[in-house]
């Protein structure tokens, strides 16, 4: 039985008993499929007031076995027990009623459901009545005398007119439970078995349209101005329009209105040939002649076009797939040149350097430079003048705790913001050519060798480009690319940090700077 269904029939019981309907509490807790020792309780003071003893005895003979530690069960059992002529019995539910008390003067049973105290003083009256009933006086005498000892409210009164009785050997009557007290379900629990709106009533704060008053969960209405419908007087016509052109308030309460737009109109009879419409949140007037019924036709007619500020779009074509490489077959056709940026130099007897002419320094760098190196961190080293790019390349490479082959060094010439590999193409050998003042700037990166793939030019972004898909190359403002192929008008191919993808061209700059023919081993 689900406890939730158990809450429910003893609830009802409870208030069935509150209003002394006993066969209706009955008819509910019969219901009850799986009884604890608090329901099978109730059951029996049901059967109590309607004077069934022997059905009692057999509910609280339940309530026991479902708690032996039940000292009120046992104590209400001895009363039933008298009530049946039971004396042995009942004498014996008053020693376990004394025992489970643990020597405590008063038990409340509130926190259980019961609003009832039980004293030991009470304990011991119906045992002193047990007595009076076997015509042992003097035991009962001895017994109240003890009771009176006992704390407990109401109990003067009671004990002493007892006494009185016993004198006159009269049989005294058992104290019960009061009628109509029984255990009852937690008020938390009863709470909720009534429905609870958790989510509350909806309460329109703020709206565009005005008099709006709507209330509910509507999920698939669009909020949008305008979209609500008004409420109109009972009679007139209500729809969606669109405006045909533009138009300009003239007088006093008349609206102005873009072409194209949509209007919500309350009544086309107005005189002078104007509708009543609301746009914009806004009430008023416009000519009948320049609204049209929305349709498929005008859907689009007016869309706005919104020119890019800052940002541009990304193009408007689809993004193509990346172009095919040629094959191996053609590369090796093709002139080859080497960049000492990824792969180490040829060691054909071809491959020896030109050194050029070295370039005057001031006295105060005395054949050595600094050379600051911007990596994801910056470093600065002091090397000789005459050092080749391929010496620099190794030392930067050891600094930096990456392999030679994976460095590229680049540095950025006056006028341009290109970043030019320094592979020996364009006539610089050593720092003689990129040093100034004795001081020289140089970019690192850490890339993987490009495998036969010939840079056309370079190109600095102008935005930063988040990748939309796998083969996109992601860029920051700023970063210089190289160019590998153009894909069509709108996309080009690019290789930046080790990474190849295509790119819109309206992202990046062409400097005036090229280097044609640069290429990686």
């Amino acid at each position: 039985m689900l406890y939730i269904e158990l809450i429910r029939l003893w609830d009802e019981a409870v208030q069935a008993i509150d209003s002394r309907d006993w066969l209706g509490a009955l008819t509910k807790l019969n219901q009850i499929t799986e009884h604890n020792c608090r329901t099978m309780f109730v059951v029996a003071s049901t059967h109590i007031a309607l004077g069934q003893v022997d059905l009692a005895i057999k509910a609280l003979d339940q309530a026991i076995a479902k708690d032996c530690c039940l000292a009120v069960g046992f104590f209400q059992r001895s009363a039933v027990h008298m009530m049946a002529n039971r004396l042995e019995e009942a004498l014996s539910d008053c020693i376990w009623a004394q025992k489970y008390m643990r020597e405590n003067p008063v038990i409340d049973y509130k926190q259980l459901g019961l609003r009832f105290k039980l004293y030991s003083w009470q304990v011991l009256y119906n045992a002193a009545a047990i007595h009076s009933r076997l015509q042992q006086w003097d035991k009962a005498r001895d017994i109240l005398q003890a009771a009176s000892q006992e704390r407990g409210a109401g109990r003067s009164n009671l004990i002493d007119t007892a006494l009185e009785a016993i004198s006159r050997r009269e049989v005294l009557e058992p104290i019960l439970v009061p009628e109509g007290e029984v255990f009852r379900p937690r008020k938390q629990e009863v709470d909720q078995l009534k429905p609870r709106n958790f989510l509350g009533e909806a309460k329109v704060i703020t709206s565009l349209i005005p008099n709006d008053d709507f209330r509910g969960f509507d999920p698939l209405r669009p909020q949008k101005p305008g979209y609500y419908e008004p409420k109109v007087v009972d009679g007139q016509d209500s729809r969606y329009m669109v405006m045909k052109s533009a138009y300009v308030a003239k007088g006093a309460g008349e609206l102005t209105v873009p072409a194209g737009a949509e209007v919500f109109v309350y009544s086309d009879d107005d005189k002078d040939g104007l509708a009543v419409v609301i746009y914009d949140g806004k009430r008023g007037l416009v000519p009948n002649f320049l609204l049209e019924p929305m349709g498929k036709k005008n859907k689009g007619k007016f869309k706005r076009i919104e020119l890019a500020s800052g940002i541009p779009h990304p193009p408007a074509l689809k993004p193509p797939n990346r172009p095919q490489f040629p094959s191996q077959r053609s590369l090796e056709l093709q002139p080859s040149c080497a960049c000492a940026s990824h792969t180490s130099p040829p060691t054909t007897s071809n491959s020896t350097h030109v050194p050029t002419q070295q370039a005057q320094t001031s006295p105060q760098d005395s054949g050595s430079v600094v050379v600051k190196v911007h990596y994801t961190c910056t470093i600065a080293l002091r090397v000789p003048l005459e050092t080749p790019f391929r010496d620099l390349q190794e030392k930067i490479a050891q600094k930096l705790g990456q392999p030679v082959t994976n460095i590229r060094l680049r540095h950025r010439r006056h006028g341009t913001r290109v970043l030019t590999p320094l592979n020996g193409d364009d006539g610089l050998d050593s720092l003689e050519g990129v040093a100034e003042s004795g001081r020289a700037q140089i970019w690192c990166q850490n890339e993987d060798p490009l495998a036969n793939r010939t840079i056309l030019y370079q190109m600095v972004a102008l935005y930063d480009y988040n990748s939309q898909g796998p083969e996109d190359l992601e860029f920051s403002e700023g970063d210089t690319i190289d160019i590998l192929s153009e894909v069509n008008e709108e996309w080009l191919e690019g290789h930046i940090a080790g990474k190849i993808g295509i790119f819109p061209r309206s992202f990046a700059h062409r400097d005036t700077e090229s280097i044609s023919g640069a290429s990686t081993d």
